[in-house]
């Protein structure tokens, strides 16, 4: 029988420093401990956390906190190309970056510095400066929670969005992704260098996957808060997509909004640019503020509560509904 522990803090389980509290909790350091985790706790409300970077906790938990501590990366198989890489679920995902550079294996690298574990990267298809995670995603194994079973699920049929995918809708708190594969690209790598922050850094230097990757952290780290230092859980509001016309019609008011079209005609505005116009860039309510560089990211400055931050993240909401009538989406999970 496995070992519960019993009222556990949960404060260094997630980025935003929290204090809340879980009724039992346990370290999942084997896959093959699932089946006897949920046989042993039938009945139970069971929460599964990974990286604990993208949540935000709002009061303490009477079930059952699973902490995926799973580890190990190793190539699969691998041709001239390619490489089939698999990850286990608990790995942290910047540090599966790092691996993959010192193994000159490309198609990561701009999303380097990304907080969280492998396994959630999945679940909201995450992505940064031009490349989403699907675009290397293989597939996935997971364990289906009713059935006791384990499955597969290939890259078309976990339905990748925009931050979306089948396992943040349709099967929402259904499965548990115990590892990931990845298809990366050994030499010579399809460089993605558009944004330009990536080019002005990478002015005479050579152009290569470790280069992509020291920039893009060099960006992250000018702009976002180290969780380390400051709770925070990088950006807590996705970035929305307008219909043309509902564009439009702010593109008249606000002639400096900046935009990037999709191939189906709408068009992302960056979230962070409306909070800021709205003046809420660098406020702070008790120990609930929004960062002073980058209005996209809530923080954490010491001993806020869950229901503390969402307040101001409500406040957020509201106005700009009011202002541009844009419904902005959490993208952090609200627990």
């Amino acid at each position: 029988m496995l070992i519960l522990e019993e009222n556990i803090s949960l404060k260094k389980y997630n980025s935003f420093g929290i204090q809340a509290f879980s009724k039992k909790f346990f370290s999942l350091t084997e896959t093959s401990q699932l089946k006897e985790v949920f046989e042993q706790s039938q009945g139970e409300s069971i929460r599964v956390h990974g990286g604990g970077s993208n949540m935000l906790l709002t009061k303490d938990f009477e079930g059952l906190t699973l902490v995926i501590a799973t580890k190990g990366i190793s190539i699969i198989n691998e041709n001239d190309a390619s490489a089939l890489v698999e990850v286990q679920a608990g790995e942290n995902w910047h540090e599966f970056v790092l691996w993959c550079l010192k193994q000159n294996l490309g198609g990561v690298e701009n999303l380097a510095l990304i907080p969280g574990s492998v396994g959630a990267s999945p679940i909201q298809n995450i992505g940064a400066y031009g490349v989403e995670l699907k675009s290397v995603f293989h597939s996935c194994e997971v364990f289906e929670i009713e059935n006791h079973c384990f499955k597969t699920f290939l890259n078309k049929e976990c339905l990748f969005g925009y931050r979306d995918s089948i396992f943040k809708n349709k099967r929402k708190g259904m499965d548990i992704i115990t590892s990931v594969r990845f298809k990366l690209q050994k030499a010579p790598h399809n460089l993605h260098v558009e944004y330009g922050d990536i080019q002005k850094y990478l002015e005479g230097k050579k152009h290569s996957i470790q280069e992509v990757a020291k920039a893009v952290i060099s960006i992250r780290k000018s702009k976002l808060p180290d969780p380390k230092e400051i709770g925070n859980s990088g950006s807590f509001f996705k970035n929305p997509i307008l219909k043309k016309e509902h564009f439009e019609r702010l593109f008249q008011k606000y002639s400096d909004l900046p935009h990037y079209p999709n191939p189906d005609g709408t068009i992302k505005v960056p979230a962070g640019w409306l909070i800021e116009k709205m003046g809420f860039k660098g406020i702070r309510e008790g120990d609930a503020g929004v960062h002073t560089k980058q209005a996209l990211v809530l923080v954490n400055y010491a001993n806020a509560t869950g229901m503390e931050i969402l307040a101001l993240a409500e406040k957020i909401q509201k106005m700009a509904k009011k202002e541009f009538d844009i419904s902005l989406e959490t993208e952090v999970n609200i627990l």
